[in-house]
């Protein structure tokens, strides 16, 4: 019988909870305008695209689900701590 690979649940939750500030700074910063917008929008979208393909790449390869949520939660809270400044 083949292992299940599977994520656990606590990470998965606080996947969504860091996701939802990252998101809400991110928009307090376009909010406010100025220079700096236009190169946030670039990196949202270029950081999304650059995510995606490497969670494929993982999981093709073989790698666990919780690796790649791992891997996602560690981006979201670097993201976080870069917002907040």
């Amino acid at each position: 019988m083949p292992h299940k690979k599977s994520v656990n649940w606590p990470d998965l939750m606080m996947l969504g909870v860091e996701c939802q500030q990252a998101i809400a700074l991110r928009l307090l910063r376009l909010s406010r305008g100025g220079a700096h917008v236009h190169r946030e929008s670039r990196l949202m979208v270029s950081e999304k695209m650059k995510a995606g393909m490497d969670a494929g790449l993982k999981l093709a390869g073989g790698a666990s689900p919780q690796s790649v949520l791992k891997t996602y939660r560690t981006k979201v809270r670097a993201n976080i701590r870069r917002l907040s400044k």
